[in-house]
């Protein structure tokens, strides 16, 4: 590539980036780039505002405005897909060097509200099984459009009229349901360590929970696996979990 042409891409794109401290490249017209500017960055907006609603309600236009353009300006996009814009957000949100004040919450409040899209889109064909099979002897077969989240802060409850002081560890389950629809279950601590186990290898339920039962020192493993049971018949009535492996 010429070595000139090179240089102009790069000054053009900085300029699209922070067009307040880098200069519009020459001979290009400032009326043209202004308004291509513009195009660019609502059109990021756009895609950034649609998933995150509750975070964009909660700091308010002007912030949340601010928010976007140090977005836009600072953090590295290496996808060509409209649709990973949002997950991007959420990775800057996480890890960006971010010098604008921010409830400590808001990054796992984006994380949450983006998890919808992510479960929403993904394209994993679901595993041969039994609907009807015994999920304690036999492998359990989990959803595979499912996420299984843990959180410091409760945010399914957070919104413009509850901001929480204090950290509060959530689990949550995000699966789509036979209807292909997005659904969002709260569960504990133990319900998460046994979808992570089922998630890792194929493994039988009662296995699963003898495992639980061994980490958590409980002293009646015999009473957990019946209380195993019945989450189990629980996660495959709602859809989080299919059945038996086959």
């Amino acid at each position: 590539m010429n070595a000139a042409f090179q240089s102009f891409q790069y000054a053009f794109a900085r300029h699209l980036r922070d067009p307040q401290h880098a200069p519009r490249p020459e001979g290009v017209p400032a009326r043209g780039m202004a308004v291509y500017r513009e195009l660019l960055f609502n059109n990021i907006c756009g895609f950034v505002d649609t998933c995150f609603p509750v975070c964009r309600a909660i700091l308010g236009e002007k912030r949340w405005r601010r928010l976007n353009r140090t977005f836009y300006r600072d953090w590295p996009l290496h996808t060509p897909w409209f649709r990973e814009i949002p997950r991007e957000f959420v990775r800057y949100l996480a890890t960006g060097d971010i010098r604008q004040p921010l409830p400590a919450w808001l990054a796992e409040l984006a994380h949450y509200e983006w998890a919808e899209l992510a479960v929403d889109i993904m394209d994993e064909p679901k595993p041969a099984h039994d609907p009807a099979g015994d999920l304690m002897r036999q492998p359990v077969a989990l959803n595979p459009a499912l996420l299984n989240l843990a959180y410091a802060w409760p945010v399914h409850h957070i919104s413009p009229g509850y901001r929480p002081r204090k950290p509060q560890p959530t689990h949550l389950a995000v699966y789509r349901d036979s209807d292909d629809k997005v659904q969002f279950s709260q569960i504990n601590a133990v319900t998460s360590r046994l979808l992570e186990l089922l998630a890792t290898a194929p493994t039988t339920g009662e296995a699963a929970i003898r495992q639980i039962a061994t980490e958590l020192q409980h002293p009646a493993p015999e009473e957990l696996l019946a209380h195993g049971a019945a989450l189990l018949d629980d996660l495959r009535r709602q859809g989080i979990v299919l059945g038996m492996l086959v």
